[in-house]
């Protein structure tokens, strides 16, 4: 796999808290969006780790091809 598959064409906006990692899926294939599962495994994508710098809401990349990785920049609406 070479491009990711678009999970949707939309931000995926979620609550995080200040201190805490999570994991982006790049794949666009975890059934677990917008947090990666293991369904990249063989795929050549790995997650994208991201450290909440305080407590709120982000809106996570649903399309997989943000160039501000794993946020949202606006890439879906020209997809």
């Amino acid at each position: 796999m070479t491009e990711p598959t678009i999970a949707q064409k939309a931000p995926f906006p979620t609550d995080v808290e200040e201190g805490k990692t999570y994991m982006w899926c790049a794949c666009g294939n975890s059934s677990n969006q917008p947090f990666c599962d293991g369904s990249h495994k063989g795929s050549g994508f790995s997650p994208v780790k991201y450290t909440a710098e305080k407590t709120g809401k982000v809106f996570f990349c649903g399309c997989k091809h943000t160039n501000n990785a794993p946020l949202c920049d606006g890439t879906h609406s020209s997809l």
